[in-house]
């Protein structure tokens, strides 16, 4: 124990020597100006429609990038790949408001630069869906600033805007200050005045945001600091509107990110130590730790999955960036994109799940309600009406021909070698990364319970990823020649594998369950919870009405969050919500259930309830305490 504590002192003193020394070496100040729920709709990215002076100026002087992505469409993924440097699929942290922890000895950046010397601050926002281990920040909240440091201490700050976050753009009364008769319409949203008066209403904070980050710049320059710091802007996603936030297409990805460089400190500029001009170097959050690493003169660690562009040790340029969807609060799903220079590719792991899911926020917003309502209506043409179909196993968009993302290419005969290599580059990141997306959420905390997902996940024995893998894009290509061998699946030793396998038959509807029905009348007693529950889901939407008892009966057992664990419960509690009508014989089970799981992170509890909220509302029935639904009927197509 003395011999233990003597090390830990001795390491201490090593750490705080090493600190002293960095700190006396000239190191440049770093500012991150970030913004919420926004895309690069800023004069400085061509958008006339736009007032952003104060960014614009910035980006005047400055780097401009016009393929920069947030790697994740929305905000806890977001964070969380720019805190570690790492793809959350490949850390188990892609579910919206997860918990996991990262392997011993990674840190995140932040403790890094802070063992450079830098005094570092963030205002205002953490929102991780990784544990924080020892001391990550000098200071993180809204006291966190520059001017709290040691003289003459070089210093990296974080200030996050929040007034465009998606929740401002519906927030009534509101002085419009941009004529909504003006603004440009999405080809995937209708016409309508509802619609121009939330794009309005977000162009109107988008100013608001820009006088902020005007703001916080002339503090910066009354502070003398402005020759010495390097300042970053960047959204934090894709726009806050429906079908950008929360969804991989470059809309909901692609974010603005401006990088100013003082000259005297061109040494660290990007692209060959160029100050000013526009870049479509594919960037992603997850490029931006090994980044600022670079800018401090550190080389990235092995375990960041970014690269760096600039600083000492940018790497070269990528052809690709990589961007992800996993859970979206209450609902699941499984989708990743590829980004090029021209195009991006999406692969649909569930293409039966509608793109527009009913996440509780989201039709919060008036966008979201009246686009439902048109389509439920039959008003809407065929680009409009895509977000309420289900999708397709593959897709492709000409980002220059077709900025809007509506017209799939994927089956093009002129655009072939273009999918097979984004096709290609897709599976060799997934393997490079060992992706665990492909697990049901509950397995990736199980199996990694004695460790982290990432360790885990690059064990064969605990994760046989390529197995895995191959029954996912099986299992999900949507064709009628391959029913048989989804049906084989079933028979796997591997939970993950019969998983995808009942999953598959699901997908194809009638014809998979009529083909698969013996197979997955027997999984309804399957050793996994998350298998139990996809072939019960199958039988109850599509099996004759002794089977639809069953498997309401078997998700009737799996939906109490308390007896089965939260994860099972929702993924249940899911299967009962697409049931509809089918699913009323288990009414009295769930007007009863406690919905708030005990074992899971506090922003997550809230998830089961909305889930059985929705149902009620759905069957017209209340809780057993008399409880209101929060939400109206709605219909489902």
């Amino acid at each position: 124990m003395y011999k233990r504590k003597l090390l830990s002192f001795i390491l201490s003193i090593g750490i705080g020597i090493l600190s002293l020394v960095q700190a006396e070496k000239k190191l440049p100040n770093i500012l991150w100006l970030t913004s919420e729920d926004n895309g690069p709709h800023l004069g400085c990215y061509g958008d006339s429609y736009a007032t952003t002076p104060n960014i614009d100026n910035l980006a005047a002087r400055g780097m401009i990038y016009t393929r920069a992505i947030s790697n994740a469409p929305v905000c806890a993924p977001a964070r969380t790949t720019i805190i570690s440097g790492m793809y959350p699929p490949s850390t188990g942290s892609e579910h919206m408001r997860s918990m996991t922890s990262l392997p011993s000895g990674f840190k995140m950046y932040p403790t890094y630069l802070r063992e450079l010397g830098y005094y570092c601050t963030n205002n205002s926002k953490e929102d991780y869906n990784l544990r924080k281990v020892g001391e990550v920040w000098h200071e993180s909240g809204r006291k966190g600033h520059w001017r709290n440091r040691k003289k003459d201490q070089p210093f990296f700050a974080i200030f996050n805007f929040t007034v465009s976050h998606e929740s401002q753009i519906r927030k009534r009364p509101h002085n419009a200050v941009h004529d909504p008769a003006k603004v440009r319409i999405p080809a995937y949203h209708p016409d309508h005045p509802a619609v121009r008066k939330d794009w309005a209403q977000y162009y109107d904070k988008m100013t608001e945001m820009d006088k902020q980050v005007g703001a916080k710049l002339k503090e910066l320059e009354d502070d003398g600091l402005a020759e010495d710091t390097i300042v970053f802007y960047y959204g934090d996603h894709g726009s806050g509107m429906p079908r950008s936030k929360r969804w991989p297409f470059f809309s909901g990805l692609n974010v603005p990110l401006v990088v100013h460089v003082p000259k005297k400190w061109k040494e660290v500029a990007p692209d060959g130590n160029k100050l000013v001009g526009f870049s479509d170097r594919r960037v992603g959050f997850v490029d931006l730790a090994p980044t600022v690493l670079s800018i401090a003169g550190m080389k990235p660690p092995a375990h960041m999955q970014g690269h760096a562009f600039m600083g000492k040790h940018a790497a070269p340029a990528q052809d690709y960036s990589y961007g992800f969807r996993g859970r979206m609060d209450e609902r699941y799903d499984m989708v990743r994109s590829v980004v090029g220079e021209r195009y991006i590719y999406i692969r649909n792991y569930m293409p039966h799940k509608l793109y527009g899911q009913h996440v509780n926020y989201m039709f919060i917003t008036p966008t979201t309600q009246i686009w439902r309502k048109l389509f439920d209506e039959g008003k809407l043409n065929e680009a409009q009406s895509h977000f309420w179909k289900t999708k397709p196993a593959e897709e492709l968009y000409d980002l220059q021909e077709d900025p809007d993302e509506v017209k799939n290419l994927a089956k093009s005969d002129e655009h072939k070698d273009i999918l097979n290599r984004m096709r290609k580059a897709h599976r060799a990141h997934t393997a490079s990364i060992r992706d665990v997306g492909f697990l049901p959420e509950g397995e990736i905390h199980e199996r990694s319970k004695d460790s982290t997902p990432y360790e885990m996940g690059h064990d064969d024995k605990k994760y046989p990823f390529e197995a895995i893998r191959s029954a996912a894009e099986l299992a999900s290509g949507m064709r009628k020649q391959d029913l048989g061998a989804i049906t084989k699946l079933l028979d796997s030793k591997e939970s993950a594998v019969r998983y995808w396998g009942a999953m598959g038959l699901l997908m194809q509807n009638e014809s998979g369950v009529r083909h698969g029905r013996k197979k997955l009348l027997a999984a309804l007693k399957d050793s996994s919870p998350y298998v139990r529950v996809i072939a019960a889901e199958a039988l109850g939407k599509h099996g004759s009405t002794g089977n639809i008892k069953l498997a309401v009966k078997t998700l009737g057992t799996l939906a109490d969050p308390i007896v089965n664990g939260c994860f099972p419960s929702m993924l249940a509690m899911n299967a009962i919500d697409h049931l509809d009508e089918k699913a009323r014989p288990v009414l009295p089970t769930i007007q009863k259930m406690p919905i708030t799981p005990n074992e899971v992170d506090g922003r997550f509890k809230g998830y089961v309830g909305r889930l059985v909220q929705t149902t009620l509302a759905e069957l017209g029935a209340t809780r057993a305490d008399g409880d209101k639904p929060s939400k109206p009927k709605r219909k489902k197509k």
